[in-house]
Parts: C-alpha cells; structure tokens; sequence
C-alpha cells in the first residue's frame, strides 16, 4: 500500500484488541497509539498519567461530576475536588480526540480505543476495526492477564462492557457493539489471535485505500 492510511481498534475487554494492534504495528512499521495518548492528553490538561488513567473510556457519575460542578466559596470548606474530576468527560474527550487527530495526520498510526473509529470517520484512509470474542475466551485470558478469579474476570468483563458502551453512545450516538460502524468486525474467540492478524494483513492488501 503506497498511500498513508491509519487503522482504529475498538476491542471488548479480553479480545485481544490492543495486543493484536502492537502486532499489526510492528509488522506494517507502523506507530502505535495507545499509551502515548494518555501521556500527551495528561500533559495538556496537566494532571498525572495515573489520575488520567483511571478515567478512560469511562463516563463519571451522577455525583462525581456534580461534586466537580460545585463552586468553591470563600470562607466555606468545601471538600477540595480530586485531581481526577479537575476536568469533565467532554473535554477529556476533546482533548484525546484532537490528539487522535494529529497521530493521524503524522503518518501511519494504529490507534487503539476512545471512539477513534468515530473521531477518524472523515479521514480518507481510514481502516476501522472491531475487535470481540466470547465470554469464556475473554475471560480466560483476563484471568491470565491479571492473575485473578473466574468470577472476577466475570466482573471485570461485564463492568467493562457496560462503560464502554455508555462512554460511545454519551460521544458518538452510536452503539458501541455495532458492526456498521466498523469496516471489518471481527471474532477472535473463533479465529485466534494469530489468525485475526493474518485476517487483518489480507484484509489492508484487499482494500482500495
């Protein structure tokens, strides 16, 4: 492929997305866009990795983000506002998305998660992947990956599932899980992890762009 093109990853917890990004990255010579994200949209809203970290992909609460509304009197105490809630989830999602924007325009990126698929859908070379799996095979390889239980892996999927579809519904109004909004959807839990990047290498000799 001669052109510049960029490719998205949005992934269900335990499909594997972001290991199968890294792979794609290195065998197309491609950046890879994931953590560095975090890093440049911590320094330009001037907070820590780890305070930024934590609010990924996800939405706060009710009270959390009534708790940062609330105005700081002279002459009251006021529980001080944690670093974390220092900033709302749109302009979180601001910020990020601009960032998407100009990996994009750098050069060949493969971007992992934040609605990128939305973010880039007016960009001219733009390959939008997603990546799911079946429960059991997410939760095998959670356990795997953090050490822990069957029934916490369970956990972790179902609270992942459920946030990371309100995130993409609260920025892009569409439906986190749909495949029309992707240009290949893709089941590791059936393929393989190996097999889904070969899948993925056929399918960028194949597209037009």
């Amino acid at each position: 492929m001669e052109k510049s093109f960029v490719i998205t990853i949005s992934r269900q917890l335990g499909s594997g997305g972001a290991y199968i990004g890294q792979q794609l990255a290195g065998k197309l010579n491609m950046f890879f866009a994931d953590r560095e994200i975090i890093s440049k949209a911590a320094h330009q809203l001037s907070t820590l990795e780890d305070n930024l970290e934590s609010r990924e992909e996800k939405l706060l609460t009710f009270w959390q983000s009534l708790r940062k509304t609330i105005p700081r009197t002279q002459g009251l105490y006021i529980v001080p506002v944690s670093p974390i809630l220092e900033f709302s989830d749109d302009e979180l999602f601001a910020v990020e998305s601009e960032i998407i924007k100009h990996i994009a325009k750098d050069g060949p990126a493969v971007i992992i998660g934040r609605c990128g698929f939305d973010v880039l859908r007016q960009h001219p070379n733009h390959i939008s992947i997603f990546m799911h799996a079946n429960t059991e095979f997410r939760n095998e390889r959670i356990q795997k990956l953090y050490n822990i239980t069957y029934g916490e892996a369970e956990k972790m999927i179902e609270k992942s599932d459920k946030v990371r579809a309100a995130y993409c519904k609260a920025f892009t109004g569409k439906e986190w899980v749909d495949a029309r909004n992707y240009d290949i959807s893709i089941d590791s839990g059936k393929l393989g992890i190996d097999n889904s990047i070969e899948l993925i290498l056929n399918y960028l000799k194949l597209s037009p762009i």
